[in-house]
């Protein structure tokens, strides 16, 4: 798998669905969605394609467990966290609030769980990170 295509192309999915509420806000003059457009900005375009240029800029091996359970949990993590958000903040369907919560959490959990590993990774595969490379 190309980390960086994946992630690029995932965040410009992102990019399109944050611009698209962003657009319906202005458009319909009701902010309702303002957070889960945000995170979905913040978290799905500008984290993940942070993540791609990271992999792009520096020669993480490709055969790295590590990287790819960053960029798995990146991926299912920022889907969770924003869907998650969206059910809770919506409420789409009467009745789910518990699940709503949970999905809304462990989404927002996996995501946290890549950051750490993101941070991780960054001291353990540290000889590839420098300016030199």
């Amino acid at each position: 798998m190309d980390r960086t295509r994946f992630l690029i192309r995932v965040s410009a999915i992102y990019a399109v669905i944050g611009a698209f509420i962003g657009s319906h806000m202005a458009g319909a003059g009701g902010y309702e969605f303002r957070a889960v457009h945000a995170h979905i900005l913040v978290v799905g375009w500008l984290s993940l394609f942070a993540f791609a240029i990271y992999y792009k800029v520096f020669p993480i091996p490709r055969k790295s467990a590590l990287a790819a359970f960053q960029v798995w949990t990146a991926f299912v993590g920022s889907i969770g966290l924003t869907a998650g958000m969206w059910l809770y903040y919506v409420k789409p369907v009467e009745g789910m609030d518990t699940f709503n919560l949970i999905f809304f959490i462990v989404g927002g959990s996996v995501l946290m769980i890549s950051f750490i590993v993101f941070a991780i990774m960054t001291f353990i595969q540290g000889e590839y990170i420098s300016e030199d490379n």
